[in-house]
């Protein structure tokens, strides 16, 4: 396993667990040139390959770390943790692989990841929305909030949108 801080594949395993129902492990690391430690988890990989249909027709196969990198980024300084985030993807890979279908459209992935994370975080919902949505003026992108200040409040406290 190559280390994310400095490059090196020369590791060791702190700590091994099962975590999401036994899908996954979870692996704790350390690197013996750095000595930063780091994570990782293996998932068996589905046997029904999914391949997503983009905006211009091109197909792609289905890759976490896409969407992953993209929930990051809208929830860059926002009160959502990692596990928050892990588990929102677990939510949204459930609901595609739960369709039975082997291609998927780009719009319904953002769909559906858009409607959890309005759930998740306003804020973030709104900055998710202002990339996938690709407004095409200000006045879109104030339409959209005011849709998010007029639906119900997500389950938990977070800051006001406005």
């Amino acid at each position: 396993m190559y280390c994310p801080f400095c490059g090196k594949n020369k590791d060791k395993v702190i700590d091994s667990r099962a975590s999401d129902g036994g899908k996954v492990i979870r692996r704790r690391r350390e690197c013996l040139e750095c000595h930063k430690r780091f994570t990782t988890y293996e998932r068996v990989e589905e046997t029904v390959r999914l391949t997503v249909i983009k905006k211009d027709g091109a197909r792609a196969p289905y890759d976490r770390t896409k969407i992953l990198n993209g929930l990051q980024k809208a929830c860059y300084k926002r009160p959502v943790s990692v596990e928050q985030l892990d588990a929102l993807m677990d939510e949204v890979e459930e609901d595609l692989f739960r369709r039975g279908e082997r291609e998927v459209g780009a719009q319904t992935i953002g769909e559906v990841v858009s409607d959890k994370l309005k759930r998740l975080d306003q804020v973030a919902y709104v900055r998710f929305a202002s990339v996938y949505k690709e407004f095409r003026d200000l006045d879109d992108l104030l339409d959209e909030v005011r849709d998010v200040l007029a639906s119900p409040p997500p389950p938990r406290e977070q800051g006001k949108l406005f």
